[in-house]
């Protein structure tokens, strides 16, 4: 089978491909549609470690073609979106409803593939970017199969952290103010989570001024290419500030431009070590810094309500899939998402 490979070098699209069969508590899944996040771009240029070679894709959809022992929620035949969160179920964060705090779930990686003999890393634990792959019975969620490929694809990463980040770390309520710093992927699903929870100012910054039209289309009331219009927009400051674009700088003026009371989520990447900086004497009003690692999601409830409300018409998930790429035209998707000509590009098998 085709998938893509990164041997520590560049990425290619190679065939030959083997996955194994799934064991106890473990799903295959033939992949239909794969997004292109910046974390897999991140692993190439070296701002992710991680061993090689591996198997790349981490946003993923696809049908159930075999189950192992002990699986009972999905399967063959059913329409799944994968997580990327391989956690427990049985650990002290799990049995809390934190299965994004499982250290189980992350930093151990599995070599489920073979490539020409050799044993091949999974990456996220699940290596979305291959025609079929093996991953833990959690990660695979059951979706509705009139939910489109191209767009369930996108549930597991882009839409969990984005709107998770807002409705179950920062907890957004009806009426307040939130500034969304990066209007990619990511960036633009926090911005309809801020839309969903009710926000009555949401400001997008981009510095690209292209990506205005689908950051208002998701829920922006306002949009600007720099910071340093913020405060004519929100003159005391923002109850909700989120850093998408993984930089140290945009994560101190997020901190700057907090209301009293305010708090600043980070959700962009950095390079691995990077440090950023903030005045401790502005915290003293109340500010709050926080981490979010996954939208601190519950992936088999989120996935699912997050899918029914697309059914709905609530959650914007088309609009997100602004090209979509055969696997071969691997390398033009991951230019085009470099680049930001897209807000996500879609790979397809």
């Amino acid at each position: 089978m085709r998938g893509v490979l990164f041997d520590g070098k560049s990425a290619e699209v190679v065939d030959g491909l083997q996955v194994r069969d799934p064991g106890p508590g473990e799903v295959r899944v033939a992949l239909a549609a794969a997004g292109v996040c910046h974390s897999d771009l991140s692993v190439v240029d070296g701002t992710i470690p991680f061993p090689v070679p591996v198997v790349l894709g981490h946003e993923g959809a696809g049908v159930v073609e075999a189950v192992g022992e002990g699986v009972t929620h999905v399967a063959p035949g059913d329409h799944v979106a994968l997580s990327t969160l391989a956690n427990c179920g049985t650990c002290a964060d799990c049995a809390r409803g934190r299965p994004t705090l499982c250290r189980r779930a992350f930093g151990r990686p599995q070599r489920p593939f073979t490539h020409r003999g050799a044993a091949v890393h999974q990456f996220a634990a699940t290596s979305a970017f291959a025609e079929r792959t093996v991953v833990r019975a959690v990660q695979a969620v059951r979706v509705a199969d009139d939910v489109p490929w191209t767009s369930a694809a996108l549930l597991g990463c882009a839409v969990l952290t984005g709107v998770g980040a807002v409705l179950n770390r920062a907890r957004v309520e009806h009426g307040d103010s939130v500034l969304v710093i990066g209007a990619g992927g990511v960036g633009l699903n926090v911005i309809q989570g801020a839309r969903l929870a009710g926000a009555l100012r949401i400001v997008a910054v981009d510095a690209n001024p292209a990506k205005e039209e689908a950051a208002r289309r998701f829920g922006a009331t306002h949009f600007l290419t720099s910071t340093g219009g913020v405060r004519e927009v929100l003159p005391t400051g923002a109850d909700h500030a989120f850093e998408c674009a993984g930089r140290p700088e945009l994560v101190r003026q997020a901190v700057e431009l907090l209301d009293r009371g305010g708090q600043a989520v980070l959700l962009g990447v950095p390079p691995a070590g990077a440090e950023a900086s903030f005045q401790v004497g502005s915290m003293y009003l109340d500010k709050s810094i926080l981490g979010c690692r996954y939208g601190s999601s519950r992936p088999q409830r989120d996935i699912a309500r997050y899918a029914e409300l697309y059914r709905h018409g609530r959650l914007l998930l088309d609009e997100l899939v602004t090209r979509t790429y055969p696997v071969e035209d691997f390398a033009k998707a991951c230019a085009d998402a470099e680049a930001g000509r897209v807000a996500r590009a879609v790979l397809t098998f």
